[in-house]
């Protein structure tokens, strides 16, 4: 019997060696196939067709329900608050659990959701219902356990590998609204919904279970595809970092969610009212909606320039230089101009929706390490959807109120304007890029 264990402890052994050495020989370093993974699951996650594609859904749901514009942003204040509540959790859930055992259940529960749209009859309290269960799986679909993977398999190309998990967002971002549109005018609202729902259960589960591994120790290698070995290592990257309660008793992570939060709550606001605020405009349904597809394109190079940024520059200067041209193209809208000035103002606006989920993923980790990461980026997204909700309700109620969007315009800049106030109080990096695979070691002794 002694025999046969050790025959079956060493093919064991040989086979994990055999795994190793072949993922060390793979022409690709591995981190990037995880980042399409997670940028195609981003493509089918929540944001795109709840956030996204809201402004495509408003007028028509409401002259469904026969209500204005600030009753049917109530219902994605509700689904936003729920989820801001609910953040914190599930990046507790991700740095308990692992990303996947949150991201796989939460993309089935999501199109079945959204396939139940066929189920919401004439009543408000249906839609609003629809949206409140929406809201806690649509947590498992965003950047919150994508981020946590991304972080650990990258660290001194992070800020690019977090800014093209978003491309996938980014994508759907364009591609969304004009699909959503198109599918409202010949088949209705309920089964725009639902045919999303369909695509998200064929397609982003399967990709994700086969190619989005939790950790490069996996598979026998390093962050940023470092040749030496993970067991070498001995854990560094997941040792560095501050723990929970430390975090939230330190001023610069309150500062920080402030101004989160306060950009968060301007960027959906307009965005998620930009169609509605160009047909008002003069513009048709589909130009209208072709002005969500211009946040979407803004939102991709949102990602893109603020990934190739993050790890050249030091990042609250690049939130500075992003969210001072979203002030730029809000500043724009409030100015009243129409057509290619209020296009260029969604690009603008656009820009600062692109990147500022990448710059929270970044900044939480260069600020408080990866110890905590998921609680700490839970919090503080969950910080910018509670303020992304209030937003799109305020700019509804302020519309219903003085029927035009120009006072709440006029508030958002001022708004967005502090925030970019706020990220030029940010210190020092508390943890920076090691410049190799030593310094980590030695950084992670330290923190032990």
């Amino acid at each position: 019997m002694k025999t046969i264990s050790y025959i079956f402890t060493r093919m064991g052994k040989a086979l994990i060696d055999t795994e190793a050495d072949s993922s060390s020989r793979c022409p690709i370093f591995y981190g990037w196939i995880v980042v399409a993974a997670a940028g195609l699951g981003l493509f089918f996650g929540g944001a795109p067709i709840v956030v996204y594609s809201f402004g495509v859904f408003l007028k028509p749901l409401a002259q469904e329900f026969s209500v204005g514009r600030g009753a049917i942003s109530l219902a994605f204040t509700i689904h936003n608050f729920i989820g801001a509540g609910g953040a914190p959790f599930a990046g507790r859930l991700v740095d308990r659990f692992g990303a996947k055992r949150v991201i796989l259940p939460g993309l089935a529960l999501l199109g079945l959701i959204l396939v139940s749209a066929l189920m919401i009859g004439s009543h408000l309290w249906q839609l609003y219902l629809f949206y409140v269960v929406l809201a806690p799986v649509t947590l498992a679909t965003t950047p919150i356990p994508y981020s946590a993977v991304i972080s650990r398999w990258f660290d001194r190309r992070r800020g690019l590998a977090l800014g093209l998990i978003m491309f996938g967002m980014g994508v759907a971002a364009v591609v969304m609204p004009p699909t959503v549109q198109r599918l409202i005018a010949q088949f209705g609202w309920r089964v725009a919904f639902a045919a999303v729902g369909c695509a998200i259960l064929v397609i982003p589960i399967a990709v994700v279970a086969m190619f989005l591994k939790e950790d490069p120790k996996q598979m026998g290698l390093l962050p940023d595809g470092e040749e030496r070995r993970a067991n070498d290592v001995s854990g560094a990257q997941d040792q560095i970092g501050l723990g929970w309660p430390q975090v939230y008793r330190t001023r610069t992570f309150w500062m920080m969610v402030s101004a989160f939060a306060l950009a968060g709550g301007s960027m959906h606001a307009c965005i998620l009212h930009m169609p509605a605020l160009l047909s008002d405009r003069g513009l048709t349904a589909e130009n209208a909606a072709l002005g969500s597809s211009v946040v979407g394109i803004a939102v991709i190079a949102g990602r893109l320039l603020s990934g190739y940024l993050l790890d050249r520059m030091f990042a609250p200067w690049v939130a500075v230089g992003i969210f001072g041209m979203s002030a730029i193209g809000l500043a724009l809208l409030w100015a009243g101009g129409g057509g290619a000035i209020a296009l260029t103002a969604a690009f603008l606006v656009g820009l600062g929706m692109g990147a500022e989920v990448d710059i929270i993923a970044f900044l939480v980790s260069r600020y408080f390490g990866l110890r905590a990461f998921g609680a700490t980026f839970g919090f503080a997204f969950g910080s910018f959807v509670l303020a992304g909700g209030l937003g799109g309700m305020l700019m509804g109620a302020g519309f219903d109120l003085t029927k035009s969007y120009e006072l709440p315009l006029a508030a958002f800049l001022a708004i967005t304007v502090l925030a970019v106030v706020l990220f030029t109080r940010l210190g020092p990096y508390r943890f920076a890029a090691p410049q190799s695979v030593e310094t980590a070691i030695v950084e992670a002794e330290g923190a032990a």
